[in-house]
């Protein structure tokens, strides 16, 4: 899926993105730390993995999008 980097805090490494329907959705430090990255700033396209669905929907994975 892929959603759009809204905030990102680097002390926690969390923080939050917005599916394409504008939906906030937050994400936590292993989330973050399972993607990789070292940093996010606000307006990145990200490509998550998520579980669980409506108000129980976590990211599991936050990455860059890359086009191939």
């Amino acid at each position: 899926m892929q959603a759009t980097a809204f905030t990102y805090d680097s002390q926690t490494r969390g923080g939050s993105v917005l599916l394409d329907d504008g939906t906030p959705v937050p994400f936590g430090a292993a989330a973050f730390d399972a993607g990789g990255l070292r940093l996010l700033r606000a307006g990145q396209r990200v490509r998550i993995e998520t579980e669980g669905a409506g108000a129980d929907l976590r990211i599991t994975l936050i990455t860059l999008q890359t086009f191939v």
